[in-house]
């Protein structure tokens, strides 16, 4: 991997975690609570600090930075690996998922090459370093508008799994 796509102590991170195949498994907002859940854990508990977040049917994206003396890297290693395993144990028992055997055969191939039983995330988070004021604004309304560009909403308050939301329910940092 090139030194481009690294984090490191004390950056601050454009990221996008991608699901396997770009499979839409947002689709339920059960899928995304265990996502939300999750990050709010991480952000008490782990030292990572969340500026913007969206979560889309088939990935995520989150502007983030971790306190001093951590990687990012790690945490959202240990923020993937919690929520493939919760989330795969959610698509084989949600009582109302239609899609249940074609979601879990799609990742157990993904799976498969690893020699693991499944796979929910794409290796890598593709960190950007956003040096500026001006990118993180930027990165920023990519983001918060994503959901709008893909019609899923008209306008982006209006998306529920997103920091745009005013509700969204996940303590957010101030940019500097």
């Amino acid at each position: 991997m090139s030194e481009k796509y690294k984090t490191y102590e004390g950056g601050l991170f454009f990221v996008t975690l991608t699901v396997v195949g770009w499979i839409d498994v947002f689709t339920r907002p059960d899928y995304a609570d265990v996502f939300l859940d999750s990050l709010r854990y991480c952000i008490r508990h782990k030292g990572l600090r969340v500026y913007a977040f969206c979560i889309m049917p088939s990935h995520v994206h989150l502007i983030a930075d971790v306190a001093d003396g951590l990687l990012l890297a790690h945490v959202l290693r240990d923020l993937k690996s919690f929520t493939a395993k919760r989330i795969y144990e959610l698509i084989e028992t949600h009582p109302q998922e239609s899609r249940r055997d074609w979601l879990l055969r799609l990742l157990q191939f993904y799976g498969r090459p690893h020699g693991q039983a499944f796979k929910l995330w794409q290796d890598g988070n593709h960190p950007i370093d956003l040096k500026s004021t001006a990118w993180m604004r930027q990165k920023q309304d990519y983001i918060h508008q994503n959901p709008v560009q893909s019609r899923l909403v008209d306008e982006a308050h209006h998306y529920p799994f997103s920091s745009a939301f005013p509700d969204c329910g996940v303590p957010l940092s101030d940019f500097l």
